[in-house]
């Protein structure tokens, strides 16, 4: 079994975390004057609970993941920015990262004055495994994958990531924001098997809650023990997480049907790209958005512009050339982006 304790940069290991009143206080009490709050009630009065175990032991039932593996952050991108923090040593380790990929992992790497190398994603978007593990040595920390992933929209195979956490010799970090789009089991099935992997999920998409920025990060309860040691004393603030608490408890069926007409609506965008003369390819997509492949991505981004409908530019990306990223929206959205397109020039 990897020592995770190992990983973990020295300060780090030595660091005493601030501790809150709320987390120092165990029991029941009426009367709290401790935290130096406004005493008046106005339902916000009163810090929030800084682990947030009610609104973890409902993703816990949601998940089938231990309420104890489960780190609360404001937004994935806390968790990305801790883990890099906890892990890698300024100027002297280095992330690992599979272009084309989502843009923050280089910037929290390079925000925390840490390396960065890049080993290209096959030509169908999968990891190359043999390759990873070559350019890994004693100071590759970290590596993030994304899947599905993050501009191209597929999933990575199941059988690479339990490679690359069998043979990566420092913490794999699979960020699954999509999986919900997804037929693929999320890989938080791996985790009783690989003690280095953290899976980040979110609720800022099939959720429809970006506006209240809340990432999860499911993993080992020494990892958790870590993420908590390190993050701000009430980084999820009750508005937050009541939202999610609620939406959890009450608004099941409402997130169903949603999914359920985004998937819909993903099948007949691809239908309706696949009937334009100038599309070249549409890549495959188990997310909530599709890479699509044409003649002039640039001039087809720019007049988009023109007609009001914002899409991603992905031509200048690593392994994208020639193509946009188009995110699946409400019927009339996608109605409007079709007839567009139809009349492009």
């Amino acid at each position: 079994m990897m020592e995770i304790a190992n990983l973990v940069r020295p300060n780090i290991r030595k660091l005493v975390p601030y501790s809150s009143a709320r987390s120092e206080f165990k029991g029941k009490a009426e009367v709290f004057l401790d935290a130096n709050e406004n005493p008046f009630e106005t339902g916000l009065n009163r810090y929030p609970d800084p682990l947030q175990w009610k609104l973890k032991a409902a993703i816990s039932q949601l998940k089938a993941v231990p309420a104890e593996q489960i780190f609360l952050g404001n937004g994935s991108d806390e968790a990305i920015d801790l883990v890099v923090r906890i892990f890698c040593e300024p100027r002297q380790d280095h992330i690992l990262i599979l272009p084309p990929t989502y843009g923050m992992y280089q910037v929290s790497a390079d925000i925390a004055d840490v390396g960065l190398r890049s080993v290209s994603l096959t030509p169908d978007f999968q990891p190359d495994v043999d390759a990873i593990l070559a350019a890994a040595d004693e100071h590759s920390k970290i590596l993030f994958i994304c899947s599905p992933n993050n501009p191209t929209g597929n999933d990575v195979e199941l059988e690479r990531i339990r490679s690359l956490c069998a043979q990566f010799k420092g913490i794999v970090v699979v960020d699954e924001a999509y999986i919900d789009f997804s037929n693929q089991a999320s890989c938080t099935s791996l985790l009783p098997e690989f003690p280095n992997l953290i899976v980040l999920q979110t609720f800022s998409k099939a959720w429809g809650m970006a506006g209240i920025r809340l990432g999860m990060a499911f993993a080992s309860i020494e990892i958790i023990q870590l993420f908590n040691k390190v993050k701000p004393p009430y980084n999820i603030n009750q508005l937050t997480q009541q939202i999610a608490l609620e939406a959890l408890e009450t608004s099941q069926d409402d997130y169903q049907q949603l999914l359920s007409t985004l998937l819909s609506e993903r099948e007949r965008l691809i239908k309706g790209l696949g009937e334009l003369k100038f599309v070249e390819k549409i890549f495959p997509s188990d997310a909530n958005f599709i890479l699509v492949k044409m003649d002039d991505p640039n001039g087809t981004y720019q007049y988009l512009v023109e007609e009001g409908i914002i899409v991603r530019n992905r031509n200048s990306v690593h392994l994208c050339a020639g193509s946009l990223r188009i995110t699946v929206g409400r019927p009339e959205e996608n109605d409007a982006l079709l007839t567009a397109l139809n009349k492009r020039p």
